[in-house]
């Protein structure tokens, strides 16, 4: 099977996914997903990372690299930085908006910005590594690369603005660093050699041979003793104030070293982490609390990483921890990007809704997920509160505008919170609505009347809608509203919304300029703003869902795969390959889908458990249907049982000469001794969760009873 792009393994019962303007397709009740993520802001939400062996943190971006040789990334996106290829690597490394690779024959892989016939800032060249098989390590800085050939040279590429990207003759270096604008080599004897930007003395290292590791940070630069102690040269400062990140703490236990942007880490000969330097984000308007040099306590790391504002370290168990910021802060063009450090994490979700962040106001979005017992959680851009759901756990419905949202109670009323400059967070009183949609800067209601109430920013009456109460379904865009009606008809009002004729529609999506209808036979037609493609749908009649995100556009096909179009810069227009999607939704760069497990038979043994016994698990038999294949499972993943939610122990794949195959996976049976102990009727509805390499997840259910027995004995006992 194809591997395809990293997943997020977050579990979802889904009722419907909301439909927000930036939209959503609507799925079954009870069917069960995992979210992937792709274009501008990827996230890695709750997905366990088992098997890691290296972490890199880039300025806004994280990787891992994992035992098998495989690349997950996660955090900013913008150029493609946190969506590594396929291949068997042994080193990653990250720099501002690019990435680089070493894989096991020897030659470098970049991806992000700088890939090869991209101009322009922030395009440098620095992804497009030279052509070779015999390099040893690389390293990612600012927008410049590095690589250590197996000879002992350095080759530099890239930005050389300030010679950075020119390292010296020799060939007796064996460790590289690069950092903001400057490079670091350390020698075969013990000594240091830099180059590049040295405005803040980032380029003078220290005398001496007894050196065995380096780093550079934004501007500052570190050194590892022979003795175990730190050495630090360069800027202690941010702006007009003081942050001490080339100011090391004193000690001689340290074993490891890493340089941020404004700040460093240090891990020490007991497993534990110090940081030091800047805490927050600077600049000429204020400050922000991250907390990026403030490690985890804890003595069981064995990896370090720093990025511009966020970290990483690696635990001993294969593990990560990240903490400081999930913002990103580019330049002076102000545009945020999220999940590098802290995505959301659960598997208990209902729906999801990702919010609009236009074209307007050059920003990206927001995102919120609907929880079964009826509460939401909210992530990314939250400068006006808007990813800060209210507390309660009898909503609904959600939907994510601009800077604002909404939520459906189970009693007909609405919430919104956020961004309330145009009254677009203020719904209207009544409890007898039944839908929402959240738009640029308006919001539109469905009542169970059948009739629609706007409000929010009106400069082209998209809250006027048209009188009526025949209709059942609403979409929300950028400066224009859209309906549905009983008779399959579309009616739209605002700015760009002249819907083509016809009763044969039966769903619709708004984008921020541009719509899009579905039609019954299973085809789809786009209007409005057509500059990049995005109302130009591919041909074909077995499309069942639909989403229309800023510039681009989505579709999800009968046989379960997803097809895009429009605008591209962020990779959001093309979906990972594959079928078994069941929804999609569409934001302002990003785009989401989820994809439904693959459903095994599921038999448990011993069916009938005795505590008592001296057996030590409780075995899942699971039969594959006849598309997977043995070398599909993958069986370092733990596998989940719930109840009682625990995770296994191991996983066999067993393979006969006939051809056919079986999984047995083991958990500890304590656990379901303890669940089964504890059920009124002494039986337990087991769902046992399994991953494939490429991701997925298969899934089944069984029943497991309490010895008879035992189970009496217990309910004699109940009774005394």
């Amino acid at each position: 099977m194809k591997k395809t792009i990293t997943t997020i393994t977050l579990y979802f019962t889904l009722l419907s996914l909301a439909a927000p303007c930036f939209s959503t397709s609507t799925v079954q009740a009870d069917q069960q997903g995992e979210i992937y993520g792709w274009g501008r802001q990827k996230l890695l939400n709750g997905q366990t990372l088992t098997n890691i062996s290296k972490i890199a943190a880039g300025a806004f971006h994280s990787l891992t690299l994992k035992s098998e040789g495989s690349v997950v990334g996660w955090g900013a996106n913008d150029y493609g930085q946190a969506t590594p290829p396929d291949g068997d690597y042994l080193a990653v490394t990250a720099g501002t908006w690019y990435s680089l690779a070493l894989k096991s024959d020897g030659s470098i892989v970049g991806w992000g910005a700088g890939k090869p016939g991209e101009t322009g800032s922030p395009h440098y060249g620095q992804a497009t590594p030279p052509d070779g098989n015999d390099y040893i390590a690389v390293a990612a800085g600012g927008r410049h690369s590095l690589a250590l050939k197996s000879d002992g040279f350095i080759i530099g590429w890239g930005d050389d603005s300030r010679g950075q990207g020119m390292p010296p003759d020799g060939n007796d270096f064996i460790a590289i660093a690069a950092g903001g604008l400057h490079s670091l080599a350390l020698k075969s004897n013990g000594s240091i050699v830099a180059w590049g930007n040295n405005y803040f003395g980032q380029a003078m290292p220290p005398d001496g041979n007894d050196f065995i590791a380096i780093a550079a940070g934004g501007r500052h630069s570190l050194a590892l003793k022979s003795d175990g102690s730190i050495i630090g040269w360069g800027s202690n400062e941010i702006l007009d104030g003081y942050s001490g990140q080339a100011t090391p703490p004193d000690g001689n236990d340290f074993i490891a070293i890493a340089a941020g942007g404004d700040h460093s880490l240090a891990l020490k000969s007991d497993g534990s982490i110090v940081g030091w330097g800047s805490n927050v984000h600077r600049d000429f308007s204020g400050e922000t609390y991250l907390g990026q040099a403030e490690p985890p306590d804890g003595n069981d790391f064995i990896a370090i990483a720093a990025g511009g504002f966020h970290s990483l370290a690696l635990k001993a168990d294969g593990s990560i921890v990240g903490w400081g910021s999930n913002i990103g802060w580019e330049g002076y063009e102000d545009q945020i990007c999220y999940g590098q450090a802290t995505p959301p994490a659960g598997n208990d979700f209902i729906a999801i809704t990702a919010g609009m962040g236009t074209y307007y106001n050059g920003e990206d979005s927001h995102s919120l997920a609907l929880k079964s017992d009826g509460s939401i959680i909210g992530w990314g851009r939250d400068d006006y509160g808007q990813a800060t759901p209210p507390s309660s756990n009898d909503f609904i419905a959600i939907a994510a505008g601009d800077r604002h949202s909404l939520a459906l109670k189970a009693d007909g009323f609405i919430i919104g919170w956020g961004f309330n400059g145009y009254g677009q967070a203020m719904p209207p009183d009544g409890n007898d609505f039944i839908a929402i949609a959240a738009g640029y800067r308006h919001s539109l209601a469905l009542k169970a009347d059948g009739s629609i109430v706007g409000w929010g920013v009106n400069d082209y009456d998209q809250v006027t809608p048209p009188d009526g109460n025949d209709f059942i379904a609403l979409a929300a865009g950028g400066h224009c509203s859209l309906a549905l009606k009983s008779d399959g008809s579309i009616v739209g009002w605002g700015n760009q919304a002249t819907p083509p004729d016809g009763n044969d529609f039966i769903a619709i999506a708004a984008g921020d300029r541009h719509s899009l209808a579905l039609k019954s036979d299973g085809s789809i037609v786009g209007w409005g703003n057509n500059l990049y493609g995005q109302t130009t749908p591919p041909d074909g009649n077995d499309f069942i869902a639909i989403a229309a995100g800023d510039w681009h556009s989505l579709a999800l096909k009968a046989d379960g795969s997803v097809v895009g179009w429009g605008k591209n810069d962020y990779g959001q227009a093309t979906p990972p390959e594959g079928t078994g999607f069941i929804a999609i939704a569409a934001g302002r760069n990003n785009s989401l889908a989820l994809r439904a497990p693959v459903q095994a038979q599921i038999k448990l043994t011993p069916q009938m458990l005795s505590c008592e016994s001296k057996g030590k698990w409780v075995k899942a038999h699971v039969i594959m249907p006849e598309e997977i294949y043995p070398e599909d499972i993958d069986v370092n993943t733990p596998a989940v049982a719930d109840p009682p939610g625990v995770e296994s122990e191991f996983i066999e794949v067993n393979e006969y000469s006939d051809g056919y195959f079986d999984v047995q996976i083991y958990f500890e049976r304590q656990s379901f001794c303890e669940a089964l102990s504890e059920s009124e009727d002494g039986l337990l509805e087991v769902t046992v969760t399994g991953s494939f390499i490429d991701g997925r997840k298969f899934q089944g259910s069984d029943t497991i009873k309490l010895k008879t027995q035992l189970w009496q004995h217990r309910i004699r006992k109940l009774k005394q």
